[in-house]
């Protein structure tokens, strides 16, 4: 038996008071016009199963205006457990709680995973490079603990490196960080290169489908080391010792360049994912009907890839996206939607489906009682970690050789 949702409530959560859904069984769909709260829906059980959202949002942003605190509850059970998950926010800081007791966001990474699709994830085919790595690392932090914790260690490493170049400081200060940015750096490139080479087969195989074996993707990995053409189809695969060697010599070789731009142009945040049909990029020269395709083969790639390596079935959310999506493609979601994983969909348009899935569905006409008119976007505030929180990722990393970094994606726990 798989983790399945059984309830998730609300409190003070976006335009969200109070607001609950019990007793939900496979597939839930929220239909209602524009503006009523049902990304919001989406958000929140988003935030609880892959602890992150697609908004990106400050944590002010989610707690409803006027309050000072938001909470997100769920209970989850696999038949022979139950499990009960928390989100809460107040004070500027979140809190994830299990049973009860304060849990690191690393520690429930992958515990009930989920893959979300809505409509801006279609600049996932044609979008800028930091979309697709975003993609990528989002799977990979469900996948293994470990490939969370060096994104973000590697990240807050990358800010303090490039404040150091803004304010010209010492070579010698600027190359002691790169020792530590190439130990975060290699590691990071090697979770993205063994996880791209578990998915690309996958999505090459989904994109098959669903274009009916008219044409054959190729889905490639270049890290920032090796010379990038968006025109020749490459993938490339490494080991640790190899990344650590050349990303530490691509460093030294254009150190001058970093210097004179004032910023980090190598490493891992400079990587490339490309997705090539018929040896031409999809970015480049794909249709919207083949990017559309593109993303969606990702998505069910994605999916199926996270039931394999955790023997757990993802939560799948659905955000308005059938109405981006020709026939033939919302047939081939509906497939997989009727092989048995949870699923939560968002709709202002119940045409999209047939009445033999509504009738297996659970449907929830919102706005509800408890729902205020979604506030305008506040302010993000978003800021990055303090130059504190980047020094202590790069103690924790610098002088750690080969042997300390965590096992790949393939064998990393959650």
């Amino acid at each position: 038996m798989h983790l399945r949702i059984e309830r998730i409530a609300f409190r003070n959560f976006r335009n969200y008071e109070t607001f609950e859904l019990s007793a939900l069984g496979p597939l839930t769909v929220l239909v209602g016009p524009n503006a009523v709260g049902k990304t919001n829906v989406v958000e929140g059980v988003q935030l609880l199963t892959a602890l992150q959202s697609f908004r990106r949002p400050s944590l002010e942003q989610i707690v409803r205006q006027g309050a000072d605190f938001a909470r997100l509850d769920a209970d989850v059970t696999d038949g022979s457990r139950e499990l009960a998950l928390s989100l809460q926010v107040s004070e500027g800081k979140k809190r994830y709680l299990l049973n009860g007791k304060g849990k690191r966001t690393a520690d429930l990474k992958g515990l009930v995973p989920s893959v979300t699709f809505a409509p801006d994830d279609l600049e996932l085919a044609k979008g800028a490079p930091a979309v697709k790595r975003a993609a990528l690392d989002a799977l990979g932090s469900q996948l293994s603990a470990n490939h969370y914790v060096i994104k973000k260690d590697y990240e807050k490493v990358v800010r303090y490196k490039n404040r150091l170049l803004k304010d010209d400081a010492l070579p010698e200060l600027v190359a002691s960080i790169d020792e530590t940015l190439v130990t975060c750096g290699a590691q990071l490139a090697c979770y993205r290169s063994a996880l791209v080479e578990k998915l690309a087969p996958r999505v090459a195989d989904y994109y098959a489908a669903i274009a009916g074996g008219r044409e054959a993707l190729m889905m490639g990995y270049v890290p920032s080391w090796e010379p990038h053409d968006p025109d020749l189809p490459a993938t490339f695969a490494f080991g640790r010792d190899e990344a650590r060697k050349r990303l530490q010599a691509e460093i030294a070789r254009r150190r001058d360049e970093e210097r004179a731009r004032r910023r980090a142009i190598v490493g891992p945040h400079a990587d490339h994912v490309e997705f090539f049909i018929a040896g031409r990029n999809v970015a480049l020269y794909g249709s919207q009907g083949q990017q559309r395709s593109v993303v969606l083969a990702f998505k069910l790639a994605e999916a199926a890839l996270i039931q394999e390596m955790l023997g757990q079935k993802p939560v799948l959310l659905l955000d308005d996206v059938m109405s981006e999506l020709d026939e033939g493609r919302r047939n081939a979601l509906v497939s997989f939607i009727e092989g048995d994983i949870q699923t939560f969909i968002t709709t202002a348009n119940l045409a999209y489906f047939d009445e033999d899935l509504l009738s297996r569905a659970r449907v929830v006409e919102l706005p509800l009682e408890g729902a205020a008119e979604p506030d305008e976007e506040r302010a993000s505030g978003a800021a990055g970690a303090d130059a504190a929180d980047e020094r202590s990722a790069a103690r924790r990393h610098a002088g750690s050789g080969p042997a300390a970094a965590g096992p790949s994606t393939g064998e990393g726990g959650r």
